[in-house]
């Protein structure tokens, strides 16, 4: 009887299991796929992503979009499971709503029509100077005070990744304004303003006097400023902006994406190349300072650094414009990458893009690319620090830029769309 019943309980819980698992089979699925497509303007796409999914434009800009050469004057379904055309003669944008078999809404996305485009493609390696915003704190330490007394002021108070902002009351340009204020201080508590992911705290600390330096000290490292060597993707003409890298700037020590308060970029001599090899990526060495200034950095973020070109300086960034293309446009096969690794001089090499992740979540990764090109093994041995942000080309568009290089296959590396850089840049 025992035995009769459980099985009778199995068949009812069977069904529902089956159909939790299923939903959250599509769910995941779902997340996979992007929150926005983009289109041209004017120009017919074709996708073929063979998704088992029904959509239907659910909102748009009147007229807006043409689906299979269909106006969309109404609400219109379609199966992404076969090849279909989007187009639009003007800029908008459109709702349109996944579903499975038409009845399971899963995911709303947005279609967004974009205006023709043309960058001029970068490749020039620069100086990159960033000044953080506050004093950025890399740990807490200890602090020897008199008769060998050891203080630790901060532990437990500030940690890693926090921006200081003020210290007692003052706003602090540099890691030396802070070394000011709590020397002016002295011994009494004093409050700092700390900003910790985004969110802005006052916290109190004591300092305490230091015999080996006979300063007073609050026992942390800091990190106020950052440089190094990147690469110029592209420079807008429209706009006067320009994007650079495709990834952000992280500090080394916190692995913090670092926040910046100002920043420049200035002209830069490729000196010498440490050649990568498995386990161990190379890395570009150039002069890098402040007195050639070429533009200045805005924004630090995960997809690259973006800001202005330096008004008369517009004719360093003279190189050829190509459209731009979007992901649904790239595919795998020969490809090209711009990139300075000589001096000054800007070579075209050639590589293969081996994969297209359209729905990859990091924006950075969009795709794998091998160099095949013999002059650029032979002097690099592939990708190194300091190339990203080298654009890559595809008949005759700019399709996206490197991001990072395979330690473990220095020949490999992945790549960024360049759709998400030019995204990014419309937002200065």
């Amino acid at each position: 009887m025992f035995i009769k019943q459980k099985k009778k309980h199995f068949k009812k819980i069977l069904p529902v299991g089956c159909i939790l698992a299923l939903i959250v089979s599509w769910c995941s699925f779902a997340y996979s796929i992007p929150d926005e497509i983009r289109i041209i303007k004017g120009k017919e796409t074709q996708f073929d992503e063979s998704l088992p999914l029904q959509a239907e434009v659910i909102e748009e800009d009147i007229g807006v979009l043409s689906v299979n050469n269909e106006a969309v004057s109404k609400n219109i379904h379609f199966d992404l499971a076969k090849p279909f055309t989007i187009k639009s003669e003007k800029e908008g944008t459109a709702k349109v709503e996944l579903s499975v078999m038409g009845i399971l809404p899963i995911k709303t996305i947005e279609a967004t029509v974009i205006p023709r485009t043309e960058v001029v493609a970068g490749g020039m390696a620069v100086g990159v100077s960033m000044d953080t915003r506050g004093i950025m704190v890399l740990g807490t330490g200890y602090v020897n005070g008199e008769k060998n007394k050891v203080y630790e002021p901060a532990k437990g108070i500030l940690q890693s990744g926090d921006m200081i902002l003020q210290a007692g009351g003052k706003n602090l340009k540099n890691k030396e304004d802070l070394m000011e204020a709590v020397e002016e201080n002295g011994e009494k508590a004093m409050d700092f303003l700390v900003d910790r992911n985004g969110v802005q705290q006052t916290v109190e600390i004591t300092p305490a006097f230091s015999q080996e330096d006979n300063s007073y000290k609050i026992g942390i490292w800091v990190r106020d400023s950052t440089q190094g060597i990147g690469t110029i993707t592209f420079f807008n003409t429209e706009t006067n902006g320009f994007g650079a890298l495709g990834h952000g700037v992280y500090d080394v020590d916190t692995q913090e994406l670092m926040q910046i308060k100002n920043g420049q970029i200035t002209q830069s001599s490729i000196v010498d190349v440490k050649k990568g090899e498995k386990g161990e990526p190379g890395a570009l060495t150039g002069n890098v300072g402040r007195d050639l200034v070429l533009g200045s950095i805005a924004i630090n973020t995960e997809v690259g650094i973006y800001g202005k070109v330096e008004a008369g300086k517009e004719s360093y960034f003279a190189g050829k414009k190509y459209p731009i293309a979007l992901q649904q446009d790239i595919h795998e096969g020969k490809a090209t990458i711009l990139s300075n690794i000589e001096e000054e001089e800007v070579k075209e090499y050639e590589v293969e893009i081996e994969s297209v992740n359209r729905y990859s979540k990091n924006e950075s990764k969009g795709m794998v690319i091998k160099i095949t090109d013999k002059e650029l093994l032979s002097k690099t041995g592939g990708i190194v620090q300091g190339m990203s942000g080298s654009p890559i080309i595809q008949d005759e568009k700019i399709v996206g830029a490197v991001t990072h290089v395979f330690v473990n296959d220095p020949t490999k590396g992945y790549g960024i769309f360049i759709e998400n850089m030019l995204k990014k840049e419309s937002e200065l």
